[in-house]
């Protein structure tokens, strides 16, 4: 069965980095588009990026363009969001999830930016 485990997540300064990862299970990776959306208390959850099978063609939401980077690994079945110059508007669960007849989504992974 399709299985996504994100990690990577936690409490970081404004103006600091934190790198997500998301182990996936269970399906073809290196085939399948890939991406990271996020949910803020309260609120609904966005896509924050998303990347192709081979990784040449990425998307971001506005929000995080120029400060986040989603990447993957098809060796090792992982995608990556390297998160710099945090904000604390950024704090959220963060979720990857991939698209096969229905959308899989992983646990979540907490991310809090303060001071």
């Amino acid at each position: 069965q399709v299985q996504l485990v994100e990690s990577g997540g936690g409490l970081v300064q404004p103006g600091g980095s934190l790198r997500l990862s998301c182990a996936a299970s269970g399906f073809t990776f290196k085939s399948s588009p890939m991406s990271w959306y996020r949910q803020a208390p309260g609120k609904e959850r966005d896509l924050v990026a998303s990347i192709s099978t081979g990784g040449r063609s990425t998307n971001y939401a506005d929000s995080v363009k120029g400060r986040f980077t989603i990447s993957r690994d098809n060796a090792k079945n992982t995608v990556y969001l390297q998160m710099n110059s945090l904000k604390p508007e950024d704090t959220a669960v963060y979720f990857c999830m991939v698209r096969r007849v229905v959308d899989y989504w992983g646990q979540g992974t907490q991310v809090t930016v303060s001071s």
